[in-house]
């Protein structure tokens, strides 16, 4: 075979690496900011945060809007490895320039990655589920697929034990409530459920779901409104409660926690497993500790997610996104 048949040339590389900053728009992020740019040039893409875009007291060091970034990332890369691009990866490449988060170049072809292809396919369809889970149970071959993936990014998976749930619950509850009696947290929530549609951001009151009793509370996004979504008849007796954690809260640490995020999130929508991410026990410092002891080996907590079955058939409504020439640049 030629040695250069899977070269290819900037324009392709361009064309390839444009649809995969597409997909990756389509990554969770908290409150639905978005909080990332993209700025492709030939066959390289680069990859930054927005900090217009950071929860000023939400997310006040940053912590996720570098898992939410993250997860874009990996939207990106496994966007390009199902359709057989070669790409290379650079983290954090310039320390003069804290917001460059990556750079990614195409490098060449080869065959489409099958098990990227089918985290790919799950993007259009995953969805942060805020109902109640039912009865029905993850197997533990299917946790144990998905702490493989979360593995292969470099962070860790423990699925919190039944009798330890009730110590979890305590402790997003009183960090919501934490959250819920600061002024300007409730200033900052607001802006963000109440967005002009044109924005293409933020949480809709049709995504939020009605306050109900759980096993472990549920964020009240509207707690003077009217969200769009019923609880449902279920009580999250079959949820399975998971810590996303690492070795430490560095940003590369926590860019490639979201990386894990993202393919845990994807992983289980392509399990057909309901997802829904819990950040409020981490966005508090004091909680964060407590999550800590948790965990089962020294590490940082990035965050919860309940992972379980809908008892209904009811489509989800689909959270707004930003236009792409708002987050995409592309150099001639």
């Amino acid at each position: 075979m030629n040695a250069n048949a899977n070269l290819v040339t900037r324009a392709e590389a361009r064309v390839a690496l444009e649809s995969a900053a597409r997909a990756s728009l389509r990554a969770p992020s908290v409150f639905n900011t978005q909080p990332w740019k993209w700025r492709i040039t030939g066959d390289i893409a680069e990859l930054s945060s927005d900090p217009e875009r950071r929860l000023g007291v939400t997310d006040a060091e940053g912590r996720l809007l570098l898992l939410s970034c993250g997860g874009a990332l990996h939207h990106a890369r496994v966007a390009l490895a199902a359709q057989g691009w070669c790409a290379q990866v650079d983290r954090l490449p310039d320390d003069r320039s804290p917001d460059l988060l990556a750079r990614i170049r195409v490098t060449g072809r080869t065959a489409p990655d099958s098990e990227a292809g089918s985290l790919a396919d799950a993007i259009s369809r995953r969805r942060t589920d805020r109902r109640a889970f039912g009865e029905r149970r993850l197997s533990d071959e299917t946790l144990a697929r998905l702490s493989r993936l979360v593995e292969a990014e470099g962070a860790r998976l423990h699925q919190v034990p039944d009798e330890r749930v009730p110590v979890l619950s305590v402790v997003v509850d009183q960090a919501a409530d934490v959250e819920y009696f600061d002024p300007a947290h409730r200033s900052e929530l607001t802006r963000w459920t109440h967005r002009p549609a044109w924005t293409g951001d933020g949480v809709p009151p049709a995504t939020a779901v009605q306050t109900s009793l759980r096993r472990v509370p549920s964020r009240n996004f509207l707690p003077s409104g009217s969200p769009g979504l019923l609880a449902g008849a279920g009580g999250d007796e079959g949820a399975a409660y998971v810590i996303l954690f690492g070795a430490g809260d560095r940003p590369l640490d926590l860019l490639c926690g979201g990386e894990a995020m993202s393919a845990l999130l994807l992983g289980a929508t392509a399990e057909g497993v309901a997802t829904a991410p819990i950040s409020e026990a981490v966005e508090v410092a004091w909680p964060r500790q407590l999550l800590r002891r948790l965990l089962p080996d020294v590490g940082e907590p990035f965050l919860i997610v309940r992972l379980g079955y809908v008892d209904s058939d009811e489509v989800l409504p689909v959270s707004p996104r930003r236009e792409a020439h708002d987050t995409i640049q592309v150099d001639d």
